[in-house]
């Protein structure tokens, strides 16, 4: 436990759009109680040592505030006193580096970047009032990251114990065109219910995220592992044997090859090369089968489980008409080839999801960018009926 903080605070756990009921479940599994959630941040109580935990586990957050102070201000030169009061010389090295990043909705400021000036004068300030020296600061997040939140009058400061976000999990190295962040690839996996225990296919896999999401939830190996730096590692007390301690449980808790297929593929040389190389940084190459073929055909394991895929869904303009035949051919292939399973599509045009001509079971609301998106769920009973419109 850090000995600059050795209370419970505020953690508020932030995440992309429509993705905090994947983020509760995952708390919730943590064993966390959670006291309130919104559609893109969920708070729980805890020390630093859970942010390092937190840190760790977690696979569809972005970022893991801990709240340092809470407190009203008006406007900045408010704002500036009761910062310039927090006794930061406890937190921060003097000849370290902080970065200030911020939520902003006041009446008395119309740009956000001059309450991040403010909270780092008030910083900077106080350091050479108590020590003589002050820390550098800048935009980079691979240090100590400090978060305002003020809206109206109340005001919250963070210490991002995440630094650079956590919804890439540090194995993407070539992500070929537009991929699916990892957070919102694995948000798409726990909220299709998929059991960890059956068959995974990813037709059209792009970069491979989906595919190798599932394989790291079928071996249990944490996102932490795949990274070495963390915000919470440059602030004073900074625990490190508590870390090494995490590491070491973390890696005990990987489990052996699963005993069911993972099968990924793509019509794309190139994507399925990054797809490979992207899953050899994740440990997870073995794990998966990746196939060079057009999506229809794709090896289709007898042991049925949960199919999966994140087809293109024409973001420019005029693009909708070259993939109305693309969505139609999507809806065959389930058909012919996937009976039994449980079939799911990520798309962000409904209109082109209609060209499946299945019945869907669910549609789960997230946001790709800011794309509204919707996972869509299809039973693929034998005998699977056209939808009826």
């Amino acid at each position: 436990m850090s000995s600059v903080f050795p209370y419970k605070s505020a953690v508020v756990v932030t995440c992309f759009p429509q993705q905090s009921p994947w983020l509760v479940k995952e708390l919730e599994s943590l064993d966390y109680d959670v006291q309130s959630q919104n559609i893109s941040e969920v708070e729980i109580s805890g020390y630093m040592d859970d942010c390092m935990r937190l840190n760790m586990y977690l696979r569809t957050a972005n970022r893991v505030l801990f709240q340092i102070q809470r407190f009203r201000a008006n406007n900045a030169n408010e704002l500036y006193k009761k910062i310039k009061a927090i006794p930061w010389e406890k937190y921060l090295d003097n000849d370290g580096y902080i970065s200030i990043t911020s939520y902003v909705r006041n009446e008395s400021i119309t740009d956000d970047r001059f309450a991040n000036v403010r909270v780092k004068d008030a910083i900077a300030d106080r350091m050479i009032e108590v020590t003589g020296k002050r820390p550098n600061s800048g935009p980079d997040r691979d240090k100590t990251v400090i978060h305002l939140y003020w809206k109206d009058d109340k005001v919250r400061i963070y210490f991002d114990t995440s630094g650079q976000t956590i919804s890439k999990h540090g194995y993407r190295q070539i992500p070929f065109k537009a991929p699916m962040i990892e957070s919102l690839a694995a948000s798409t996996i726990i909220a299709s219910g998929w059991d960890k225990k059956s068959t995974f296919v990813n037709p059209m896999c792009g970069s491979g995220t989906l595919a190798i999401e599932a394989a790291l939830m079928a071996i249990n190996k944490a996102p932490g592992l795949m990274r070495d730096n963390f915000g919470f590692m440059h602030i004073k007390g900074y625990d490190e044997d508590g870390w090494k301690g995490y590491q070491r449980l973390a890696g005990l808790q990987v489990k052996e090859a699963p005993d069911f297929k993972i099968v990924a593929s793509d019509l794309s040389k190139n994507a399925l090369w990054a797809a490979n190389q992207n899953a050899k940084k994740a440990g997870v190459s073995n794990l998966i089968e990746f196939h060079l073929c057009d999506f229809r055909k794709t090896p289709i394991p007898i042991e049925v489980g949960t199919l999966m895929m994140n087809p293109e869904y024409g973001e420019r303009l005029g693009a909708d008409k070259d993939l109305e035949a693309h969505y139609a051919e999507i809806g065959d292939f389930f058909k012919k080839s996937c009976q039994g399973y449980t079939g799911f599509v990520f798309t962000g045009n409904l209109n082109l999801a209609k060209r499946i001509g299945l019945r869907t079971s669910a549609r789960t609301p997230f946001f790709n960018g800011r794309i509204e998106c919707r996972l869509l769920k299809y039973e693929l009973y034998q005998g699977t009926k056209k939808r009826q419109d």
